[in-house]
């Protein structure tokens, strides 16, 4: 009765949570006629439409938008997770004055609300010249970003053992070749996880973006999703399209590597 019971709230959970995705993809493919004239609008259509999906692409284009936020986004999920791993390989290993001062403050920095930077964030960029570029959104990506990353991977990289180390220095390996050969290697579960975690964040960004981005040269998908939305209000299967599209590259990451993140997630778990 136990598992019964489970499994049917599991159900229950999961199809909650899976309603509002299947409307959209229902209404994706639909025609603004069947969308108005329909009363069971939560209903998969009769003749499925693939117009919108062109629509979207090329009219409102969301082909622009995509690659704009590729060229956000790999930058600043590899810039973070390469400078959080030096930060988190030093604070983990090297004993040195204020150490627990500096993580101190990466942590201290996951703790203040990021609308209050709003307006410091946005006169900096213009006073360093970033402002309504590519660089400017990376960066602040990265420098939000970097003090959770540190954290997650320096408490991780805290469980390796200390005679790896000590057998590496002994051989005369440098420290940045321990930090490249041995500690990234045994680091990759975590790495994959926040890979993942920092890809999806990112992506799905909008607030940055409207404050560091003006020129539509620019702007990310989520951007474009807010433009597509002023230019079709009306046009609810074109919007329901778009936003598809901007949800598949996330998905398809976390497909890929699903068992890294579960492994990244669950590492050090069970000891023994």
């Amino acid at each position: 009765m136990k598992k019964i019971l489970f499994h049917a709230f599991a159900i229950i959970l999961v199809t909650v949570w899976l309603f509002p995705f299947m409307v959209t993809l229902f209404t994706s493919f639909k025609t603004m006629d069947n969308l108005m004239t329909s009363r069971s609008w939560w209903l998969p259509p009769k003749v499925w439409h693939t117009e919108n999906y062109l629509k979207a692409w090329k009219d409102a284009n969301m082909s622009r938008y995509f690659l704009n936020t590729f060229i956000i986004t790999i930058p600043a999920v590899l810039g973070t997770l390469f400078l959080s791993s030096l930060g988190a390989f030093a604070l983990s290993w090297y004993r040195f004055k204020f150490s627990k001062v500096i993580l101190m403050i990466f942590v201290g920095g996951m703790l203040v609300p990021f609308q209050m930077l709003l307006i410091p964030v946005y006169r900096l960029s213009i006073q360093l010249g970033i402002y309504n570029t590519y660089w400017g959104v990376i960066l602040f990506h990265i420098a939000f970003q970097i003090g959770f990353c540190t954290f997650f991977l320096r408490n991780f990289m805290k469980t390796i053992p200390a005679s790896i180390f000590d057998a590496a220095m002994i051989d005369g390996a440098k420290h940045f070749t321990i930090y490249s050969k041995i500690v990234l290697p045994l680091t990759v579960p975590a790495l994959a996880a926040l890979g993942i975690l920092e890809f999806t964040w990112i992506w799905n960004d909008y607030l940055w973006s409207l404050i560091l981005i003006q020129s539509d040269k620019y702007k990310p998908i989520t951007l474009g999703l807010a433009t597509l939305q002023g230019e079709w209000v009306t046009q609810w299967n074109t919007m329901a399209a778009g936003s598809i599209i901007a949800a598949v590259v996330p998905l398809v990451v976390f497909l890929m590597f699903q068992r890294y993140f579960i492994e990244g997630l669950t590492a050090g778990s069970v000891k023994g």
